[in-house]
């Protein structure tokens, strides 16, 4: 029935025989494959008798499922199977989250029983023999129901929140000197509060899933950015060894976040294919990515600084508060940076996580740090105003070698190095310090800075480096290239460590058949493979001449050895070393906001970011990184947010005509800067990653900028139109 399926090498579309270097430009060696539409992505597959699944979601956020009216859906010519409660129940297994030792985005079991946990929880999934009649047949079901009020958000008065301590026993809030005291003998304080709202990724690649049996294995294409732990986990829900599991995932359409480990679709898809006898695809829709995927989740922050005269810190209190859903406790935990960015007397720290019924959230991109540090970068803003000096002065102020609680040193400090070529390149010095000094054209216009700051992370990882007698090279790693140019990155460092002409060297990712590897997140993919990769060609060429081979289990010096065993189970593992000290990238944000005086529309016509994120190995793809979080950064500055309806639960703006997103007209200039970071205390590459540095700090560089402009102070984001015109 179905084609026997191998694992391939990215086809390498270089025609020159030269020696790759790592720290130049260096195109992507996939670019013509995905120009030309033959990137093998995992919704590209197509395989003979093929059937097609959709969805159905549930209209309510929390309650039960009473009756099922399925007549008219049955009745479509072309519908083969339905599946429900009634038909799933027990037979998908229980697994936990993966933030909880387990492997999946959501622990819930959404065709287990009749219970609604949240709106857009799967109540039924559609086969039929096309996709047309599948998603139609969904829409014809009908469902009732018996339910009850929901706590909907943060907001909600009757969501109740409690320490992360007592959620986490790995949670220990930050805490050093008496805050209250130190406030009161401060010259200034500021005591402001902050919130971000609910944000969802939307990368242009929907989810989905092709899962095909053959016998009792299964193989399933879909894109996943932690192809082991969708692995393990429906093996263990659908009680497989985990070897009969192979998982696909060699190009991935963007996930930011999402795509996070095992979905909840998966085992359904799996276990129609199974009834069936035939392959069977499901495409996720736009609107039921909402709550299929994951999300950011709101933040409330409360902000309290105070500084002596000259702008020297005494005090910082950072209380913040998150939500996760009832069922699981996911929590992006946040003042672990933001009480140690900048040099203080004394600290105060709290997080609490409330519940909500609503899917459980998920890391976006760069999790905790871009809500986080837009609290802490307005209120540094505001003290600045308020000690009338300059927003870059004070930082440079307060700049620290050191962590102000535990004293770890840093492994290199160039934050204010970056503030520096930042200010060079946009001309700082131009800035007024008074806000609402300059109109030109009728737009009011200011100017706003902000610092980012994320600790480096790093993870085991597994891969097999072979050269034949020819002298060719093949790269074999599970790995997932999500469009950070992985295929390029891992030829480039094995052509220039074997002296082998790049066009030599062949890459296979994303593949449960070949080495295990991590989670592609935390900007740790880089710093993973780069190191290991390095010390299996030294490895390698340690063998004699002709056809040599190396396997290598690679864990990071200073790792403790079940990090291995972590890995090879499909388990999330990443680590930020050394633990004697803070390992930590760092950039710089200055923005030109211009303000309408008469509609209160706001651009961002300027944009320059330096960052320092240790050796970078391909300035090009490099820069497109930093350049894609700076316009992710507009974006939720201005633009990104998800409307859940108080009343209901449910997400009002679950489409991309609602859910705004910067486009081209939104950007203004851009510039990027990269400040050299030599940085070999961190690992022996010194390199720290750098996907996640270039969105942090943006969204309170557009805040502050706007205050510059107008003297509107906005804490609420994203920044609108309302807000501006005060």
């Amino acid at each position: 029935m179905t084609e026997k399926i191998e694992a391939t090498a990215l086809p390498h579309a270089a025609t020159k025989r030269v020696v790759a270097k790592t720290g130049q430009r260096h195109t992507r060696i996939d670019g013509p494959l995905k120009v030309c539409g033959l990137a093998d992505f995992p919704g590209d597959v197509s395989f003979a008798g093929m059937a097609h699944a959709a969805l159905a979601v549930s209209a309510i956020a929390r309650g039960r499922m009473t009756s099922i009216m399925r007549s008219a859906a049955q009745a479509m010519p072309g519908v083969l199977m339905i599946l429900t409660h009634e038909e799933v129940g027990d037979a998908i297994g229980p697994v936990d989250h993966l933030m909880g030792g387990g492997w999946a985005n959501s622990s819930w079991r959404p065709l287990a029983s009749p219970e609604i946990r949240y709106a857009g929880q799967i109540v039924a999934m559609v086969v039929a023999e096309t996709a047309e009649v599948a998603t139609a047949a969904a829409a014809a079901l009908r469902f009732g129901y018996a339910g009850q009020s929901p706590v909907a958000s943060l907001a909600d008065p009757r969501c109740t929140t409690e320490p992360l301590s007592e959620v986490s026993a790995e949670h220990h809030d930050r805490r050093k000197g008496d805050l209250d005291a130190a406030l009161a003998r401060a010259a200034v304080c500021v005591d402001a509060r902050y919130t971000t709202p609910i944000q969802h990724h939307n990368p242009i690649e929907l989810p989905s899933t092709t899962c095909i049996w053959d016998g009792d294995d299964l193989t399933v294409y879909e894109p996943t950015r932690y192809i082991g732990a969708a692995q393990h986990g429906l093996a263990a829900q659908l009680g497989l060894d985990p070897a009969r599991v192979r998982v696909i995932s060699r190009f991935i359409g963007g996930h930011f976040g999402s795509k996070l480990a095992l979905s909840q679709h998966t085992a359904i898809c799996a276990l129609a294919a199974r009834r069936l006898g035939r392959p069977v695809r499901l495409e996720v829709s736009r609107r039921d990515q909402f709550t299929v995927a994951n999300h950011r989740t709101e933040t409330h922050h409360r902000l309290r600084l105070g500084a002596a005269g000259d702008g020297r810190l005494i005090g910082l209190g950072h209380d913040a508060a998150t939500v996760s859903s009832r069922f699981d406790d996911f929590a992006m935990e946040g003042t672990d940076v933001s009480t140690a960015l900048y040099g203080v007397e004394t600290v105060a720290a709290e997080e609490r996580l409330g519940r909500v019924d609503r899917n459980t959230p998920g890391p976006m991109r760069a999790p905790p740090e871009v809500p986080f540090l837009f609290a802490l970068e307005s209120a540094v803003d505001e003290l600045a105003h308020a000690l009338k000096i300059d927003p870059v002065e004070l930082r440079r102020r307060n700049d620290t070698a050191v962590d102000p609680v535990t004293g770890k040193a840093f492994t290199t400090r160039p934050l204010m190095r970056c503030f520096d070529a930042a200010a060079a390149a946009f001309d700082w010095s131009r800035r007024s310090q008074q806000p609402r000094a300059t109109l030109r054209d009728g737009w009011w216009v200011g100017h706003g800075c902000a610092a980012a700051a994320r600790p480096a992370k790093i993870g085991p990882v597994a891969l097999r480096l072979t050269q034949d007698q020819s002298g060719a090279v093949h790269v074999e790693t599970a790995h997932h290239e999500i469009g950070n140019g992985l295929y390029t990155l891992l030829a480039t460092i094995a052509s220039e460590r074997l002296g082998v002409p790049i066009d030599r060297v062949t890459v296979s990712l994303g593949d449960t058949a070949l080495p295990p590897a991590g989670i592609s997140g935390g900007s740790s993919t880089t710093t993973s493979l780069a190191n290991a990769l390095s010390d299996a060609c030294t490895a390698l060429l340690r063998q004699p001449q002709g056809a040599r081979a190396v396997r290598l289990d690679w864990l990071p010096p200073g790792a403790k050895p079940g990090a291995l065993d972590d890995l090879h189970a499909g388990h999330i593992k990443l680590l930020t070393l050394p633990e004697d000290k803070l390992a930590w990238a760092f950039g710089a944000h200055m923005v030109e906001v211009h303000v309408h005086a008469a509609t209160g529309e706001v651009r961002v016509q300027r944009h320059v970011g330096a960052f320092a994120a240790g050796r970078v190995l391909n300035p090009l793809t490099a820069r497109g990184q930093y350049l894609g979080g700076m316009v992710w950064g507009v974006g939720s500055a201005l633009h990104e947010k998800t409307e859940v309806d108080p009343r209901t639960g449910v997400y009002m703006n679950r489409d991309l005509a609602e859910y705004l997103v910067p486009t081209a007209a939104d950007i203004g200039e851009q510039v990027v800067i990269m400040v050299p970071d030599e940085d070999m205390a961190v690992n022996s590459q010194g390199v720290k990653g750098l996907g996640e540095l270039g969105i942090i700090g943006v969204a309170a560089a557009v805040a502050n900028g706007v205050f510059n402009a107008t003297g509107v102070r906005v804490r609420d984001l994203p920044v609108r139109v309302e807000d501006t015109l005060g």
